[in-house]
C-alpha cells in the first residue's frame, strides 16, 4: 500500500467546520481515486462512490433538479445498497468531468451538512463538457500530482526517522553521513527513472524489475495519446500531442527553451501555442518562463514567449527516452550520456519536486547572449531565491555572480555531492529540492 501525503490533507479538510465540497484535479492515473477511496472507508461510516467513466448511466442521477434533496433520492433508487448517515457519510463523484451537470450540482450540495463530498477529474481544467453554471465560491481544490520523492522513500522503506534526519541535516545546513547520502542519492537516481506513477513504482517495489517499470510507463504514455486524442478539440489534438511528445527533443538539445520549430519545420506560436495551453490545462506539463528580472513579483517581469516546457511527472520524461538512457542515469559512471540531455533531465527531476512541494510556479533566468543561467527561481518571503542545478558538481558562475546583487538574500547549488555552505551559497545534494 503506497503512502501519501495527500490523505493529510483531506483530514484537515474534514476537521474544517466551514468545509466546502473538495474537488481534486491531476493528470489520469496519479492515484487521485486510490487515495480518496482509502481516505473515504477509513475516515467515514458511510462511502459512496459514483464513477461517470465507468457508469455512464449514473449521470441519469444529476439530469433533472439539482437540489440536494432530489439528489440524495436518485441515489438511493440508482444506488440502493448505498446508506447516507447524517455527519458520517462521504460521496464521492469521480471522473466528474463527464457529468457536466455534476459539477453544477456542486453549488447545492455544497450546503448540504448531512454529508461530504468530494470530486475529482483529470480534465477539469480544460474546455471539455464545460457546464453551464460553475460552481464559483462553492469548492476548495488540491492539484494531485504523482508521488514526490518523498513517498517514493516511503514506498523503497525509508523511515520518517531518516527523513526527518535529512530535513535537519538540510534545515542546519550540516553534511549528510556518507553513508546515508550514498544510499539516498541511489534512490534518487531510481527516482529519476521510475518517477512517481504508482502502477511504476509499485511494479518496481514489488518485482524490483527496472523493465516492468518501464513497460508500464509506456502504457501510461499511450494512454496520455488516446486521452488527447478523445478530449482535446479537433483543432488542437494533433498539435498538442506533437507538442507534449516533443518535450524530450526540447530538453536534449544546447538552449532547453521550447521552440516551436523543434516540433514541426516552421512551427511558430500561433498555431501550437494553444496546444501547449491545454496540455497545461490537463496537468500533463509545468511551464517554465524566463524573467527578464528579480523583482517580486516575478510574473511582472515574465517573458511569455520564451519558455521551458517539463512533463510533471520525471518517469513520464524518462518513457519519452530510449531504454538505454536509464540504464546511463542508474549507472553514473557511464559517461556516454550527452550532457545537454542530462543537463535537461535533471533540470526537470528538479521541477518535479519543486512543484510537488507546493511551488504553483517556477521561473528561471537565461540571458540568450551570454553563458548566464539560472535553472530555477523562486519566491520567498525574504525575496528571490535562485536555484543552480548541475548534474555532477562544476563550477557555478552564474549563481556566483548573482549572489553578488543585495536583493538576492542567498541560493541554492543542487548537486551530485553533500552539503556545503559559502557565504549566500548553499551548496545541497540534489535530492534536498523536496525539502525547499
Amino acid at each position: 500500500m503506497l503512502r501519501r501525503d495527500i490523505i493529510d490533507e483531506l483530514k484537515k479538510w474534514k476537521d474544517d467546520s466551514k468545509r466546502k465540497c473538495l474537488v481534486i484535479r491531476g493528470a489520469r492515473q496519479v492515484g487521485k481515486t486510490y487515495a480518496v477511496q482509502r481516505f473515504g472507508k477509513e475516515e467515514y461510516e458511510s462511502f459512496v462512490e459514483i464513477n461517470f467513466l465507468e457508469n455512464p448511466s449514473m449521470k441519469k442521477i444529476f439530469s433533472g433538479d439539482l437540489d440536494s434533496k432530489t439528489i440524495r433520492t436518485n441515489i438511493s433508487l440508482y444506488i440502493p445498497e448505498s446508506r447516507v448517515i447524517p455527519g458520517k457519510t462521504c460521496l464521492f463523484l469521480d471522473e466528474i468531468q463527464e457529468c457536466p451537470e455534476a459539477i453544477t450540482s456542486l453549488k447545492f450540495l455544497a450546503k448540504d451538512k448531512d454529508f461530504d463530498v468530494i470530486a475529482s477529474g483529470s480534465m477539469l481544467g480544460i474546455d471539455y463538457k464545460r457546464p453551464t453554471s460553475y460552481p464559483v465560491g462553492s469548492i476548495q481544490y488540491i492539484d494531485m500530482y504523482s508521488l514526490s520523492f518523498k513517498e517514493f522513500l516511503y514506498a523503497a522503506g525509508v523511515t520518517d526517522e531518516i527523513i526527518d534526519s535529512l530535513r535537519s541535516y538540510f534545515e542546519k545546513e550540516t553534511m549528510v553521513p556518507w553513508a546515508i547520502h550514498d544510499r539516498i542519492m541511489e534512490l534518487f537516481r531510481l527516482y529519476i527513472i521510475i518517477g512517481g506513477m504508482p502502477e511504476a513504482v509499485s511494479l518496481y517495489f514489488e518485482k524490483s524489475s527496472i523493465s516492468d517499470a518501464d513497460k508500464k510507463i509506456r502504457e501510461i504514455l499511450d494512454d496520455y495519446r488516446y486521452d488527447i486524442a478523445h478530449y482535446a478539440k479537433a483543432d488542437v489534438k494533433i498539435k498538442a500531442e506533437e507538442c507534449y511528445f516533443s518535450i524530450s527533443r526540447q530538453l536534449s538539445k544546447e538552449n532547453h527553451k521550447f521552440m516551436y520549430s523543434n516540433v514541426e519545420k516552421g512551427g511558430t506560436a500561433r498555431k501550437y501555442g494553444s496546444s501547449i495551453d491545454w496540455l497545461k490545462g490537463a496537468y500533463l506539463v509545468l511551464c517554465v518562463y524566463n524573467t527578464s528580472g528579480y523583482d517580486i513579483p516575478l510574473n511582472a517581469r515574465r517573458i511569455d514567449d520564451n519558455f521551458r516546457v517539463y512533463p510533471t511527472d520525471i518517469g513520464i520524461l524518462m518513457g519519452m527516452f530510449d531504454y538505454s538512457v536509464k540504464e546511463q542515469i542508474i549507472h553514473p559512471a557511464n559517461k556516454l550520456l550527452g550532457g545537454m540531455a542530462k543537463g535537461g533531465i535533471y533540470e526537470a527531476v528538479v521541477a518535479d519536486m519543486l512543484i510537488k512541494n507546493g511551488h504553483k510556479e517556477l521561473y528561471f533566468r537565461k540571458n540568450e547572449t551570454s553563458t548566464f543561467e539560472i535553472e530555477f527561481l523562486i519566491e520567498r518571503a525574504e525575496g528571490v531565491i535562485p536555484i543552480e542545478v548541475k548534474a555532477g558538481n562544476s563550477r557555478s558562475k552564474s549563481l556566483d555572480n548573482l549572489l553578488k546583487r543585495d536583493e538576492i538574500p542567498y541560493g541554492y547549488k543542487l548537486i551530485d555531492g553533500n552539503v556545503g555552505i559559502l557565504g549566500k551559497k548553499k551548496t545541497m545534494p540534489l535530492y534536498m529540492a523536496m525539502f525547499i
